[in-house]
Formats: structure tokens, C-alpha cells, sequence
């Protein structure tokens, strides 16, 4: 199968809250904002806003996968100590391969700002060719998240067999290795 023109790329707010229409989803049109501001090469979003638990978490993202075979799904909240955050369990349950290095990644820059993101539990991984990266549900943390492992993202996607994305070097600049 040859990826897809253009790239699909799933966001996935977890939040009990929002998705009961109690306050407004912060987290996803932050995360679409950003990728618009970033990507250079043609992409459409499809965006879904489920509540927080393992079993949503897992049944959303298989079908976002599988089903609707976007190439990339960040996913914003759910990645607290809480008793529902559990949107680390519901990703691991799908992938494939976990890639816990975006894990470490993500909360070795937040450290830098705030001593709590040591409660931070992001992962990400690979489901067949759809890469899953858990982000923070807080704005200024998903900007500061995305900022820190978008530069790997492309050649990921390159690696999996996913759509090729581009970026803006100004704002990010996609690391491939030379040939």
C-alpha cells in the first residue's frame, strides 16, 4: 500500500470534562494550530474528543489506525497520576512497538519548567503504519512537547511506511539521516 497524499493526522483530546461539553477543548485546537504553523506539506486532520479511560483510549485509537489509516495520532490529557487518566494504558494495549524514548523525552524538557512533570506519563509507538504520541493536555505544554519530538516525527513516519511529512525549517527541522 503507498501512503496516502495527503497525510492523515488524527487528534484525540481525553477528557472527561470536555467531552461532557463542561468546558471547551483547549488541547486539541492547540495541537492543530501548531501542526499548521509547522507542516509545509499537504495534511487533513480528523479530530475526536472521547472521554478519559483505558477502554476509550484503546477502542478510539485502533479504529483511528486500523480502520481510518491515518498515518500519525497525537493524543492530548489523560496522562496524569489520576485514577482516570489512563490514556498511557489504553495506547500501550494497541501498539505494536512501544518507542518509550518520546517518553523520556518529552518530560526531560518539561523538567526544565516545572518539577511536576515528573508525574508525566506520556508514551508513544507504533501501530502498523500510524504513529501514537500521548502529549499533555495543557496548551503551553503541548506546544513545548511538540517542539521538543516533532523533529524525529518525519522520519518515523519515513520508517513505518507512513505518509511523508515536510516541515517548516524555520519553526522545526525534520532530522533524516544522510544516505
Amino acid at each position: 500500500m503507498e501512503p496516502r497524499d495527503p497525510v492523515r493526522i488524527a487528534i484525540v483530546t481525553v477528557s472527561d470534562r470536555a467531552s461532557r461539553g463542561e468546558y471547551p477543548d483547549r488541547g486539541g485546537p492547540e495541537i492543530e494550530a501548531w501542526l499548521r504553523t509547522v507542516i509545509t506539506t499537504p495534511f487533513e486532520t480528523v479530530c475526536r474528543l472521547i472521554p478519559d479511560g483505558r477502554d476509550s483510549v484503546s477502542t478510539t485509537l485502533a479504529a483511528l489506525c486500523d480502520e481510518d489509516g491515518v498515518d500519525l495520532v497525537l493524543t492530548t490529557g489523560g496522562t496524569g497520576p489520576s485514577p482516570r487518566d489512563e490514556t498511557p494504558e489504553g495506547t500501550v494495549a494497541i501498539l505494536t512497538k512501544e518507542l518509550p524514548g518520546f517518553g523520556e523525552q518529552l518530560r526531560r524538557a518539561s523538567l526544565q519548567q516545572t518539577p511536576t512533570a515528573i508525574l508525566s506519563r506520556q508514551t508513544a509507538g507504533v501501530r502498523g503504519r500510524t504513529l501514537i504520541v500521548n502529549l499533555p493536555g495543557n496548551p503551553a505544554s503541548i506546544r513545548l512537547s511538540l517542539n521538543t519530538v516533532f523533529a524525529a516525527i518525519p522520519y518515523c513516519l519515513d520508517l513505518i511506511g507512513a505518509g511523508r511529512i515536510e516541515t517548516d525549517p524555520a519553526w522545526i527541522a525534520s532530522f533524516r539521516p544522510t544516505r
